[in-house]
């Protein structure tokens, strides 16, 4: 119990009494899946009340920043400035883990906003699409605590000295329950496939521009995954 609510007091915002110890959550980081399923929850719970397609895909957009405090969007925009930033790692990394928000961090957070919001619009189920994309999110934030190297001293380099090799694998058995949600089986393993090819793909590119991750990073792969997951249940 003490994991779970010290993984819901990093992911969240949520009023959960008394902080704990973020170490609860560290040894246990495969649970990052179930962050997915409570934060998807309690955005689908108002949302299906809404009829109208185009209003429901933006209070759901504005719920998840909201409910999650903006802390991996930010991570998302941090990550646009250092991906797009010019000059060696140092340059780059500097552009990552400054405070300044440049051009790259607002492009990157409209086009995953705007892929994410048009995703959800389409969804035959917003509700399943949107529970869907949180869960995976959230995986591709196991994979890279796991497997990504940290370039400096900071909440990844915690996270990941506290990881071990088969948390992934733990991550995944938690998001098996998706397949017993009312989509299309095809469409869930095409939501598998993505949120695996997401965190490599960004993991790949953060060793070669960066030198390794940080927290930014692990962010901005739950947003960027979580887009390109609701995205890619609409065309499969």
């Amino acid at each position: 119990m003490k994991a779970l609510l010290s993984l819901l007091q990093f992911t969240t915002i949520l009023p959960l009494g008394k902080a704990q110890d973020l170490e609860h959550f560290a040894r246990h980081s495969y649970l990052y899946p179930v962050a997915g399923y409570v934060i998807g929850a309690l955005v689908a719970l108002p949302v299906f009340f809404i009829t109208n397609a185009t209003i429901a895909a933006a209070v759901a957009i504005a719920l998840l920043i909201l409910i999650t405090g903006a802390h991996h969007f930010d991570g998302l925009m941090d990550f646009g400035d250092g991906l797009m930033a010019h000059g060696d790692k140092e340059k780059r990394v500097r552009a990552l883990t400054d405070r300044n928000v440049g051009a790259g961090a607002v492009a990157l957070a409209i086009i995953t906003t705007i892929l994410l919001f048009a995703g959800l619009q389409e969804s035959v189920s917003l509700i399943s699409a949107l529970i869907i994309g949180e869960v995976c999110g959230k995986f591709s934030m196991a994979f890279l605590t796991a497997y990504g190297t940290p370039f400096h001293e900071g909440m990844q380099s915690y996270l990941y000295s506290h990881s071990k090799p088969f948390f992934p694998a733990i991550s995944f058995l938690l998001c098996l329950p998706l397949l017993f949600l009312p989509v299309a089986p095809i469409k869930i393993f095409g939501a598998f496939l993505l949120m695996i090819i997401c965190p490599v793909l960004l993991l790949a590119v953060s060793r070669k521009i960066f030198g390794g991750v940080n927290g930014d990073v692990v962010g901005a792969s739950n947003e960027i995954t979580r887009a390109l997951v609701v995205v890619g249940i609409v065309l499969i």
